[in-house]
């Protein structure tokens, strides 16, 4: 009985939606993803991400109840967590693949195993990787698909092209697009437009492009360059910029679900006489995305636990040799200046070539062992799948940032800072802000006039662990996950160098023996 009440439920959706396409009426129902950086369980950051599992079941349920509908993602996909980054990227192709995702734009991140690797793996994909902007270097010719046009069942059409921010040229390793050229988006912009907007209902953009004014092109940037155009919606990534309901520019609506599937973007957009009437944007939280489908996609499930499976024999291969153990003992890394601190910043400062480098003590997560070192040591060391990034400070914000490192002390923070190319001296029984005297870089005495180069995890310079003075500086780079970076150090250069002495403690206080509080600060990925 259940079952013939199902298929009557079935029959009248189908029914109540040719009514409506013959009336000349229809529901446009996208929805969207961006900056994901391989968050793919419900159990990552802290349980924060939703889950592919779970966005899949919903998407599903929706084409199920209106076929009208899309999912569409704006890049940053495909690196991030240690599970994905150990198959450079192989392990997203049957998850995406079985997840009803419609098209996706790269991301600068998404280049991060090189542009010939991603090529490769785009063809490995069943739905559209879309850049208009993304051309091989001297023939101009497109990489990827410059857009698709979807043909839904209520007689819509949905021209949806891609961009990629041109700053994927420096904000990931540069060797990472040798080859490769990014077009001026504006320009790219238009010329999509005019070629989509005679054919179809809808026009969407799908960019990773961002909302940081410090970026030469921004998605609000486009959407007044091509005001007037026909240009109906832009999914937009890159600045991890969380739009509750949308921002509308001109006749453009752009839409932004922050980063790592804490949200699901759903856009309605209702059509009649093949114009738009209506738009609506929301962000979808856990729960509301459970109510959809109240059950996660068995076959998303199952590809998970297929991937744990293989990953097992890849986090056992050796990557790196390491001439001692060093300890990450919480009530060191995130209290005093630890070797296995020293040992990451200066690998970062050696990768990125930062005037400075600096690493939270509590991103490291597990002990670095003597002799072999496996894939799962490191990824166990830096379990986040944190990137490194640089960004400019100016010297009154480092001594600003070292007054909070050490703010605490001698009580344990996640966000006591190891650093590179810099030592300095704290007098902990001065007030809170003004306990640090003497900074160095790179033996010249701070300037705090002048402008400096800083490597860091993305989390910090996100302003985690309260590092707000570094929410808002200029990102002039960016790298590979911290654990990519530590193996290649170790392997290349080696743990000469790290002992503890960068940090001078003036006054002696008593250490307590154990955390104040019990709990660890958050580490968000």
């Amino acid at each position: 009985m259940k079952k013939v009440f199902s298929i009557v439920i079935a029959l009248m959706i189908i029914f109540i939606a040719r009514v409506d396409a013959a009336n000349g009426t229809a529901e446009l129902v996208i929805f969207h993803t961006n900056d994901m950086h391989a968050r793919i369980s419900n159990v990552d950051d802290n349980e924060q991400s939703i889950g592919l599992a779970e966005i899949s079941a919903a998407v599903k349920n929706s084409k199920l109840k209106n076929p009208d509908t899309l999912w569409l993602d704006a890049g940053d996909t495909l690196h991030g967590m240690p599970r994905i980054n150990i198959s450079r990227g192989e392990n997203m192709i049957a998850l995406l693949n079985n997840s009803s995702l419609d098209a996706m734009s790269p991301g600068n991140h998404d280049y991060n195993y090189g542009a010939k690797r991603l090529i490769e793996l785009s063809k490995k994909f069943n739905f559209a990787i879309l850049s208009a902007n993304t051309v091989k270097q001297g023939t101009k010719k497109n990489v990827f698909k410059p857009y698709k046009i979807f043909k839904l069942p209520n007689n819509i059409k949905v021209g949806v092209f891609g961009l990629t921010t041109p700053e994927t040229a420096y904000k990931s390793n540069p060797k990472n697009t040798e080859g490769i050229e990014f077009l001026n988006p504006i320009d790219q912009a238009k010329l999509m437009i005019k070629k989509l907007r005679p054919k179809c209902d809808v026009v969407i953009a799908v960019m990773h492009m961002g909302l940081d004014q410090s970026s030469e092109f921004t998605s609000d940037l486009i959407a007044k360059n091509v005001e007037g155009l026909g240009l109906d919606l832009i999914i937009d990534g890159h600045s991890h910029t969380a739009l509750t309901e949308g921002l509308n520019i001109g006749d453009t609506l752009i839409v932004q679900t922050g980063w790592h599937e804490y949200r699901l973007g759903r856009v309605e957009i209702d059509i009649k006489d093949h114009k738009i009437i209506s738009k609506k944007a929301e962000l979808l939280t856990a729960e509301e995305v459970k109510m959809i489908a109240p059950k996660p996609d068995a076959v998303i499930e199952k590809n998970l636990a297929e991937i744990e499976a293989r990953n097992e024999k890849l986090f056992s291969e050796v990557v790196a040799k390491s001439d001692r153990a060093l300890t990450s003992n919480r009530l060191i890394v995130r209290r005093q200046e630890s070797e296995l601190g020293n040992l990451s910043a200066d690998a970062f400062k050696w990768r990125t070539k930062a005037d400075i480098a600096i690493v939270n003590g509590g991103g490291l997560r597990s002990d670095l062992p003597a002799g072999n070192v496996t894939r799962g040591d490191i990824m166990s060391i830096f379990p986040f799948g944190n990137t490194i990034q640089v960004a400019e400070i100016s010297g009154k914000k480092i001594r600003e940032m070292l007054n909070h490192s050490v703010y605490g002390y001698p009580e344990s923070f996640g966000g006591f800072l190891d650093v590179s190319g810099l030592t300095f001296s704290f007098d902990p029984t001065k007030p809170i802000g003004y306990r640090v005297e003497e900074i160095f870089v790179n033996g010249q005495k701070l300037d705090e006039n002048k402008i400096y180069t800083m490597a860091a995890n993305d989390f910090i310079l996100a302003g985690g662990d309260d590092y707000e003075m570094l929410k808002n500086l200029k990102v002039v780079g960016e790298f590979e996950t911290c654990e990519e970076i530590l193996a290649d150090y170790l392997n290349e250069v080696g743990m000469n160098g790290i002992e503890v002495g960068r940090i001078k403690t003036l006054n002696a206080v008593e250490m307590p023996d154990e955390v104040a509080d019990g709990e660890e600060m958050k580490q968000a990925a």
